[in-house]
């Protein structure tokens, strides 16, 4: 049985990985103003986060429809894939997951549609696992066994460098931003299950150590990766900074963050994806 992954843009898959195990990644619609261009495709990260201060109107992000995923499904059945496995970012944070279930109703080959329970490369490595597990030859029903097991021990820890975006994409109101700059508060998020978290913290360096300690509380782990948004010499010393927490031969991806959700948290962000062994 020839099993195809399927993805969304959110999942912050890095390019030779998709490549690697012939990965389908639906692009999410970047918005501005009247504009609109397809993630990775018509706009890079890059130009997202270079422009994200100077474009006309804040961006505005928007899920492929389920006619779009219909398609890709129907051109894995005409290249022969039997079955299709779509892993897709965290349901409760995005109309993508409830645009694959209605495409999957239609599609002439069986998809089974996982909601990741998690953002950005913390759903990303379940993408990845299920593509390894894909290619060599392990049931559909195995690999979201696996999958879903990896996604319980899946930790996201992320820090905001200011709370502009927030605002501009109206998660807080004007007078919080601007009590949160007087006050040089930092947004920290964690993401479990699902779950974002929100904490104000006073001052990155304590930002910084309230993570590494969340971190530190996980225990044992099995891996961990670096994600952020255009600032990935700042990435690799929060790594650095985590070295004694990380396990020996850890492999770590750094990858930017889509712009679907850069688009609320802005640039220079930086955020550590941990799995608990």
């Amino acid at each position: 049985m020839r099993i195809k992954v399927v993805t969304d843009s959110v999942c912050d898959i890095p390019d030779e990985l998709i490549q690697q195990y012939d990965i389908t990644v639906v692009p999410s619609y970047i918005n501005i103003g009247n504009q609109s261009y397809l993630d990775g495709v018509e706009m890079t990260r890059k130009q997202f986060y270079d422009c994200l201060d100077s474009f006309p109107q804040h961006p505005k992000t928007a899920a492929p429809g389920p006619e779009t995923y219909l398609k890709v499904f129907h051109d894995a059945e005409e290249h022969g894939f039997d079955q299709i496995i779509s892993v897709h970012v965290a349901a409760n944070m995005s109309s993508i997951y409830n645009s694959v279930v209605e495409a999957a109703s239609h599609s002439k080959i069986p998809v089974a549609v996982h909601d990741s329970q998690q953002l950005s490369l913390g759903a990303g490595l379940q993408v990845i696992a299920a593509g390894k597990l894909a290619a060599e030859g392990v049931s559909i029903q195995e690999i979201e066994q696996f999958i879903t097991d990896l996604g319980n021990r899946t930790y996201v820890y992320a820090l905001l460098d200011t709370l502009k975006f927030l605002h501009l994409s109206g998660r807080i109101n004007l007078a919080m931003r601007g009590i949160g700059s007087l006050l040089k508060i930092k947004p920290l998020m964690s993401f479990h299950a699902g779950i974002p978290i929100f904490e104000k913290v006073r001052t990155r360096g304590k930002a910084i150590e309230r993570m590494l300690n969340y971190v530190k509380n996980l225990g044992h782990l099995e891996h961990v990766s670096v994600i952020h948004t255009q600032a990935l010499e700042t990435a690799k010393w929060l790594y650095h900074k985590a070295f004694s927490l990380i396990p020996e031969n850890n492999q770590p991806i750094y990858q930017t963050v889509t712009p679907a959700v850069g688009a609320h948290v802005g640039p220079n962000g930086i955020g550590l994806v941990c799995v608990k062994s």
